[in-house]
């Protein structure tokens, strides 16, 4: 198969060395207007770089298109791709800009158009997904979510980053991680109460932190909180009901569930091997990111379906501008 990944910049880079490793005979290109990310991709994987993907089509006929570059982007990126008949996994997109265009392309090009959703791929979101499933009763839970601003990327300046920008800004992008899970995981919401503030003295014209208190349609309820003002790192998670007790702090080693007859915290381990890469949070594992990109390669084949699609995202971000992020 062939490949173009747009944009290489930390998203970007990563997407090429999966790839990668899924398949050394994947032939693959990258795109980027920035000659200082060109160069740095070919040093890392030995790959030829282009400046534009009108450039790359010119001599290259790629089955699939990867969208790493900042969301406002992605809309007509994906449109151009679809129209080169190339399958297209994006990143996420934060905003909903010709949505419906682009899926009905999509369906008139028959193409894939797959949207990035990584904890949906997260071996302990299936589990805690399974666990609620069988326990057949509503459950309560509360989720806090965090970060620093300036520390999700520690090598550049915030304001050069897209989560500076208010229509992509930070905690609209949490919310826009998390609530595909949670959605799939406890149900659709039937009614929230939100309270937000800006507490910070981040150079944002946004506000950095959300408390959000959920009642989903089956019963179930939730208090989630996400913010980019927590200097520590974090991602914590209680779910509790009559039939289970589940806690995770959102790194591989970090999930466990309660056993009720031994009156202890079970830790759960589910992976064999897991693949980190420096500078970024302990939740931040790279199998997921790999995970998906199998999905949509076997999609791309006729063997498998996305967890989440535009249709989804469509509700979801229609949600997140109802919540006021």
């Amino acid at each position: 198969m062939k490949f173009v990944v747009v944009g290489c910049g930390s998203m970007g880079r990563r997407r090429i060395r999966l790839l990668k490793k899924i398949s050394s005979a994947f032939q693959i290109v990258a795109v980027d207007s920035n000659k200082e990310r060109q160069n740095k991709v070919r040093k890392e994987f030995a790959i030829e770089t282009f400046d534009s993907i009108e450039s790359v089509f010119d001599c290259f006929t790629p089955d699939c298109a990867v969208i790493s570059t900042p969301p406002l982007s992605h809309s007509s990126l994906i449109e151009s791709c679809l129209n080169h008949n190339c399958h297209v996994f994006t990143e996420l997109n934060l905003v909903s800009d010709n949505y419906k265009n682009n899926i009905a392309l999509a369906e008139l090009k028959n193409r894939v158009l797959f949207l990035s959703s990584t904890f949906l791929y997260r071996d302990e979101i299936c589990y805690i997904q399974n666990k609620i499933q069988c326990s057949n009763s509503p459950v309560n839970y509360t989720y806090h979510v965090g970060q620093y601003l300036p520390d999700w990327h520690p090598w550049e300046n915030y304001q050069d980053f897209f989560v500076w920008d208010k229509r992509t800004n930070g905690c609209r992008e949490i919310f826009a991680i998390e609530l595909p899970w949670i959605l799939k995981t406890f149900g659709e919401i039937d009614s929230f109460n939100v309270m937000h503030s800006k507490m910070s003295s981040l150079q944002i014209d946004y506000d950095d932190n959300f408390v959000l208190m959920v009642t989903h349609k089956n019963g179930s309820k939730g208090l989630i909180a996400c913010d980019v003002i927590s200097r520590k790192p974090v991602r914590n998670l209680e779910v509790f009901g009559e039939n289970v007790y589940l806690k995770w702090d959102g790194s591989p080693d970090g999930l466990y569930c309660y056993d009720f007859q031994n009156k202890k915290d079970c830790k759960i381990a589910l992976y064999d091997k897991v693949d980190r890469k420096e500078n970024y949070a302990s939740f931040v594992i790279e199998n997921a990111y790999q995970t998906e990109l199998e999905c949509f390669i076997a999609e791309c084949q006729g063997s498998k379906k996305a967890k989440y699609t535009f249709e989804d995202d469509l509700n979801t971000l229609s949600l997140i501008d109802r919540i006021g992020a």
